[in-house]
């Protein structure tokens, strides 16, 4: 059954009408929920595929947020700016979604999460709006390839010593715990960019700011998601260099969490601001997930489908400001409450959402991080703290500079809303605050 899905999704790439393939990827969408009951065991799609909870979780992340962004981006259809091939390409870039979280193998792992770079790089050059874009696809392709070649010369010596590549493998590295951490961090390096961790995150915001509304989503939505769970595949192999040098990885990820939530609040973009807190929110996630423990594993994935949807429909919403605007800065969009009064509603629900409101799925992801760090080490609690109260500040931040004030003279009269753009808002809030009623739908069982 699952593999006529994975088929179903390649014969979308061949579909040219913009209608039928977001009715499409919401029947693979529906047809893969119905598993959710499912006993899942790895190697259960043929092919050399398979799929766990954790690949499920992901997978299913992935269909929705590409059938919100087709819904999204219906301004390349009406502009006819290449309608067809941008459908194409996003659809290529699902396919190697898919692919990469249902690898059963490291190499084609490594294949499929670097050809996903391929279809992002030609979302920002092709459909970006500055001159800038070239600069910033140029960013993102040298600070992925870079970091993964490593993770390449890392896989064929693991092959060579272990002489399989099958993942979840029962296997452990033990060498010197030098040669190790070296090891480690060449395999590692790939995954901490596309995080991205701090100190490795330049290339973040240029990607996000120069993207189109598609590519920002996407960014926001899925690919980031890529980093955590390539770390999560490979821990098995590292679990000993991992619990030796974990101070260094969990120090790194808070104190680059809090450094970022500062930088928030001097932001003027609005797509630079939600691309920095991106990189906050995953900085804790880095620190849960080295911390080695079920908390902060089960925290990690919750917080990266909560930061899935909640980032890509603030993204969503800046485009649609930008739409009406011409503008990202918030030093033009002040008092947005003045003239899209109904929208104010969903910057609202959307940002509290951001920083882990209840009801929201965050809110859960992130208590289970901050237990595991602070359980970890009483002595992060102070930064950890710190963390999370300016992570709420440059919300609050965003929310009331864009919402209040005085508007700009340069903008007129123009639509509050409408309902294709509220009905894209809504489906990415409803997830996000109704899952915490069934959390165990996206808590994996690593226990």
């Amino acid at each position: 059954m699952l593999k006529y899905l994975f088929m179903l999704v390649m014969l979308l790439g061949f579909v040219k009408d913009w209608s039928m393939v977001q009715v499409g990827l919401m029947l693979i969408f529906f047809l893969l929920g119905m598993m959710s009951n499912h006993d899942f065991y790895f190697n259960s799609l043929g092919w050399g595929l398979g799929m766990d909870y954790l690949s499920y979780i992901l997978i299913l992340l992935s269909v929705w947020i590409m059938a919100l962004i087709v819904m999204s981006s219906t301004s390349v259809y009406f502009s006819r700016n290449y309608s067809s091939l941008f459908l194409f390409v996003n659809v290529i870039l699902l396919v190697f979604l898919v692919l990469t979280f249902s690898s059963s193998d490291y190499l084609m792992f490594y294949i499929a999460f670097e050809a996903s770079l391929i279809p992002t790089l030609v979302l920002i050059l092709g459909w970006g709006y500055q001159p800038e874009r070239i600069q910033a696809g140029v960013y993102m392709l040298f600070y992925t390839l870079f970091a993964s070649l490593p993770l390449l010369v890392s896989l064929l010596s693991i092959y060579k010593v272990a002489g399989t590549l099958t993942i979840n493998m029962p296997f452990q590295l033990s060498s010197p715990t030098t040669y190790m951490l070296f090891w480690f961090i060449c395999s590692s390096m790939a995954f901490v960019v596309k995080l991205p961790m701090y100190l490795f995150h330049l290339w973040l915001p240029k990607a996000h700011v120069e993207a189109p509304v598609a590519g920002s989503m996407i960014l926001a939505g899925v690919l980031l998601k890529l980093g955590g769970y390539g770390l999560i595949r490979i821990f098995p192999i590292f679990s000993g260099v991992i619990s030796s040098f974990s101070w260094l990885w969990v120090g790194f990820g808070i104190l680059g969490g809090f450094f970022v939530s500062v930088l928030c609040l001097r932001q003027v973009d609005m797509k630079s601001l939600i691309a920095y807190s991106s990189v906050a929110h995953m900085s804790l996630v880095l620190s849960g997930l080295m911390t080695l423990g079920w908390w902060g594993m089960n925290g990690a994935v919750v917080v990266m489908v909560g930061h899935g949807l909640c980032s890509s429909g603030l993204f969503c919403m800046a485009n649609m400001v930008y739409e009406r605007t011409g503008s990202r800065s918030l030093l033009i969009n002040k008092g947005l409450l003045n003239f899209m009064p109904s929208m104010a509603l969903w910057w609202f629900l959307l940002s509290i959402g951001n920083m882990a409101a209840p009801p929201s799925i965050n809110l859960l992801g992130e208590i289970n991080l901050i237990m595991s760090v602070i359980g970890w080490s009483g002595t992060t609690m102070l930064v950890v703290g710190l963390l999370s109260f300016f992570s709420a500040a440059y919300t609050l931040y965003l929310y009331s500079l864009s919402q209040h004030g005085v508007f700009s003279n340069s903008v007129y009269s123009c639509c509050s809303g409408k309902v294709r753009e509220y009905l894209v808002l809504s489906l990415h809030w409803i997830p996000l605050n109704f899952l915490i009623l069934k959390s165990d739908l996206i808590i994996p069982n690593f226990g």
